[in-house]
């Protein structure tokens, strides 16, 4: 099992160069991968509800000049939100420049104010998200023109880079419809803070929809009632059958001391 961290992006005090010392010092103290959340025009102030004061696509560019191992994703970028296309191209170069650490993840949404906002459609951003996903496998997987979709098609083109280590499409969500989307189109899927007898029940619908298709499980766990509280709840979910546990470990303030603090509770 990966232990993952969610880089706290949630206020826009945090020091310059805050985030990019955080990223060091997982890289050092042994987490596969960190995390961004996304929201770009919430109708709130960003906190604990609605994170990612920085862009997340522009902030792992420049993390991943900064890091060696370190992989990053999305958890989880808005698809409805973003011209298919464009992401298409900018998690693609990412996976090129980082060599190979970006996990592209990628969720319908749910704040109505924040789709009116930008002129996106709320009622029907499940089926959008699909209509992406549908897109990035077919461009990631070198397909050429014409490609004919539901709503996004072209009828010439050439998509460049192809990465040498295909981008791993991640799909958030703990409805159906999300299980039902990861098992088509993702490599994973990833569950929110669900209580263990709930990730198993999930993981299991999501092995049933999936059928001969591998996709593995991961989840997210929220900062709680401590390190020691936090590490057992890993290790639950780690017997659970997770492959990648990412936690969120509150406020940047307390982060650097707490991923060590977590490491070291399980033994690292």
């Amino acid at each position: 099992m990966d232990l993952d961290v969610v880089l706290p992006n949630e206020s826009p005090s945090m020091p310059v160069g805050a985030l990019r010392d955080l990223a060091r010092e997982a890289e050092d103290l042994g987490f596969a991968t960190a995390w961004l959340p996304d929201h770009v025009l919430p109708p709130g102030p960003y906190g604990p509800e609605f994170g990612g004061v920085l862009e997340p696509l522009v902030t792992i560019g420049h993390l991943a000049a900064v890091t060696e191992r370190l992989r990053f994703g999305t958890s989880v970028l808005v698809a409805p939100l973003r011209n298919p296309f464009v992401l298409a191209k900018q998690a693609a170069t990412l996976q090129e420049l980082s060599g190979g650490r970006l996990l592209l993840g990628l969720g319908a949404g749910w704040s109505r104010e924040e789709f009116d906002a930008v002129g996106a459609d709320h009622a029907h951003r499940g089926a959008v998200t699909e209509d992406v996903l549908a897109l990035l496998r077919h461009l990631f997987s070198g397909g050429g023109a014409p490609y004919t979709g539901r709503r996004f098609s072209y009828e010439q083109g050439v998509f460049a880079p192809l990465p040498a280590v295909p981008v791993p499409l991640v799909v958030g969500g703990q409805s159906d419809a999300a299980l039902r989307r990861a098992a088509r189109y993702g490599d994973a899927w990833q569950g929110m803070a669900t209580t263990p007898a709930q990730y198993t029940r999930l993981a299991g619908r999501l092995a049933d929809l999936a059928g001969d298709r591998e996709v593995a499980a991961t989840v997210r766990l929220e900062w709680g009632g401590g390190v020691d509280e936090l590490a057992e709840r890993v290790a639950v979910y780690r017997e659970a059958g997770a492959t990648r546990v990412a936690v969120h470990l509150g406020e940047h303030e307390r982060v650097s001391e707490r991923m060590a603090a977590l490491v070291r509770a399980l033994g690292g």
